[in-house]
């Protein structure tokens, strides 16, 4: 085979990783935007509903680390098929089930392939790709976290619009099944380069860098989710019900582009930027979002805000532990899926008890924080 020939299977191989974690993030976000006809199909309240997410994020979270230590020396080329379809067929018991606690065994099972399809994805672009195009490769398979976590809720909202919640859930099946086929194709066989070892996590955690930006990941995604969860009510009190889908396209694209703008800075300024900009929109949500076109607007600037999180915080734990990108990527993974439980469950007590409408204090109380602690960490600032 040529070189050129290796070069083009190699980007082939990078963009169906790239559109393989697309989906495993979609399918994570899709209860975020079928909220209110999934709790009325399913008999429970919207912070019951909100579970779902919840029970994926936790998993994702145990797993992400959990994983490399299970899996040893086997071929990640396999272990990525082996997830895609146990995705699809997580999302095909999502779909065809009238149980409550059906669904929430498929989004436990779900959340094994997105804590695992997320973490070894990251780690593979420079071994599929020659070493000059490492770089975009892996910016590549990051983009497709960040975009699907602003444009995958609005697709399953238009979807679940269209043809019922259900047939969102069938459409990620499907497109996993076709995914598992590619990644057969267009991978190589990738044994890994080491196995992980638990003494490797505890080694990286001990770096006062990778805790910091640990916490940062806590209280910035918590804080978000615990709004955003339930950004579908929200916006029914002011927003007829055949806009709400467009409605989070706008954040959606504006979450693209607020992806490729923090992108460009240094992890501090990005996360510095990213903290005020939810904590001052989670603040202007209850007065200027109480009419569609305050709403649009505050949803536009969130998107803005929280577009580049993903991104933002690989940058900085990949500053701080440079040499250990599997073991720090698992515990990235692990705090950032465990803070999208936390914030779903948290926002989904406070709906429940104090009504939909407060759920937007918590992110400007956690952002706040969030800067609290960008302001008084000096080590990461350029």
């Amino acid at each position: 085979m040529t070189t050129t020939c290796v070069e083009v299977r190699g980007w082939a191989g990078t963009v169906t990783m790239a559109g393989t974690v697309f989906t495993v993030v979609t399918a994570e976000m899709l209860p975020v935007g079928l909220l209110t006809p999934m709790s009325e199909s399913l008999h429970v309240t919207e912070g019951t509903a909100g579970l779902a997410l919840t029970a994926t994020g936790v998993t994702s979270a145990v797993a992400a680390p959990l994983l490399p230590l299970v899996l040893g020396r086997r071929d990640r080329r396999a272990v990525l098929g082996g997830l895609m379809v146990l995705l699809a067929a997580s999302a095909f018991a999502a779909a065809t089930t009238s149980s409550f606690l059906v669904l929430m065994v498929a989004r436990v099972s779900m959340g094994i392939s997105i804590g695992g399809v997320w973490l070894f994805t990251v780690s593979l672009a420079r071994r599929v790709v020659p070493e000059h195009a490492a770089g975009p490769a892996t910016s590549l398979i990051f983009s497709g976290i960040g975009v699907a976590s602003v444009l995958g809720i609005p697709a399953g909202a238009y979807v679940g619009e269209l043809a019922g919640w259900r047939w969102a859930f069938v459409g990620v099946g499907l497109i996993a099944l076709a995914l598992a086929v590619a990644l057969s194709i267009y991978l190589p066989s990738l044994p890994p380069e080491r196995s992980v070892q638990l003494h490797d996590v505890r080694e990286v955690l001990k770096l006062t860098p990778v805790r910091q930006g640990l916490v940062l990941v806590a209280l910035i995604v918590t804080g978000h989710f615990a709004a955003y969860t339930y950004v579908r009510p929200l916006l029914e009190p002011h927003v007829a019900p055949s806009l709400i889908g467009a409605f989070l396209l706008a954040y959606g694209l504006a979450g693209v582009v607020g992806n490729f703008l923090t992108g460009a800075l240094r992890p501090h300024r990005a996360l510095t930027a990213i903290a005020a900009g939810i904590a001052l929109t989670a603040l202007a949500m209850p007065t200027i979002g109480a009419t569609a076109a305050g709403a649009l607007v505050v949803l536009v600037i969130w998107g803005l805000a929280y577009g580049g999180t993903t991104v933002s915080t690989q940058a900085w734990t990949r500053e701080a532990a440079p040499s250990a990108p599997e073991s720090s990527s698992a515990l990235l993974v692990g705090v950032f899926n465990g803070s999208i439980a936390l914030g779903a469950f948290t926002g989904g007590q406070v709906a429940d008890h104090f009504g939909t409408a407060t759920v937007t204090w918590l992110p400007a109380v956690l952002a706040t924080a969030a800067l609290v602690v960008l302001l008084a960490n000096r080590s990461q600032r350029g």
